[in-house]
């Protein structure tokens, strides 16, 4: 058999690098903050899938519509649905059709997101410096958490892509895994062979696919991070509204919002900080120095803000009530 050389099937890679932010669907954002996004702000946006392109005839169903119509929604795919469950939830109806496996259908979210406005094709981000993933949820079977490598080595491999499994619980469960503990199925013996590291290397999407006999069955994806994120042990507890981080630079610097009033410590010299809203445009944009920066004109909601300078440079969420 001739060995299919990974360097073969390798997407682009994205040279974009950020922090990211565990996403918390008790905070209401619609989009994860991968920290790898592209300029063409399609990454981190929910999407689900499942085996219809292969004959089964499995689905999603939301408590609340979500919206099926994607260049109508404004400005995401699941907004309802995150706003309605604290998170991602809903009830995976699976149905074989003429498959000869278990069927399937699942969520999932891209790393980096689209190549551009006309070019579909899904970039690669080394997310390697996550370490891993942290996720809570609920489920009323096995949801295999699997890492996305694109279109052209996920079907070259048939699928066969590293997980690891999230085991059924109908109670919060909290779940931390390292890039090392993703594997290929057991069943594969082809010769495209990929370990959690290798993969994470190389990161397309984030999935989780709910994979069993024909049924029902219910879940809520409530958080995901990376490895040393803040995943909540418990589904609905939104993050803190001044838990501001800092993602790079000295542990020196910090940035705290009293009302609206956002006050940086520790900028020793000249700093830019940009505030965005949840479809990426800047809101507000000043340069401070030690000073406060007056968030009075904004409406209420969740913000994020980007500070560079010289000596220092972090990302984070903040809500502004």
């Amino acid at each position: 058999m001739k060995k299919i050389t990974l360097a073969a099937l390798c997407v682009a890679t994205a040279t974009f690098a950020g922090t990211f932010e565990t996403w918390n669907g008790a905070d209401g954002v619609p989009a994860v903050e991968t920290g790898l996004g592209n300029e063409t702000n399609t990454y981190g946006i929910w999407y689900d899938f499942n085996d219809s392109f292969s004959g089964g005839e499995s689905k999603i169903i939301y408590p609340v519509p979500p919206c099926h119509e994607y260049e109508t929604c404004e400005p995401h795919y699941m907004d309802a649905v995150i706003a309605h469950c604290e998170g991602i939830c809903g009830t995976a109806t699976l149905n074989s059709g003429t498959l000869t496996t278990k069927p399937f259908s699942g969520i999932g979210f891209n790393i980096v997101g689209e190549t551009s406005t006309t070019d579909k094709t899904l970039v690669a981000g080394n997310a390697s410096a996550w370490a891993g993933l942290c996720v809570t949820y609920t489920s009323d079977t096995d949801i295999s958490l699997e890492l996305g490598l694109g279109e052209k080595i996920d079907s070259t491999m048939n699928y066969a892509n590293p997980a690891v499994t999230l085991p059924a619980s109908q109670t919060d469960k909290r779940v931390v895994v390292s890039w090392s503990d993703f594997k290929q199925p057991s069943w594969y013996d082809g010769s495209v062979k990929f370990d959690g590291e290798t993969a994470a290397k190389q990161l397309v999407g984030v999935h989780f696919k709910i994979q069993a006999e024909p049924g029902e069955y219910e879940f809520r994806i409530c958080a995901v991070g990376p490895k040393d994120g803040t995943c909540p042990e418990k589904c609905g507890i939104p993050t803190p509204p001044d838990d501001i981080k800092i993602a790079r630079g000295t542990s020196a610097v910090s940035a705290v919002l009293n009302g609206r009033m956002l006050g940086f410590t520790g900028i020793k010299t000249s700093a830019t900080v940009e505030v965005m809203n949840s479809l990426g445009q800047v809101v507000t944009k000043g340069a401070i120095n030690n000073a406060t920066l007056n968030l009075a004109h904004l409406d209420a909601g969740i913000y994020m803000i980007h500070v560079t300078g010289k000596a220092v440079n972090f990302t984070n969420r903040i809500v502004v009530r």
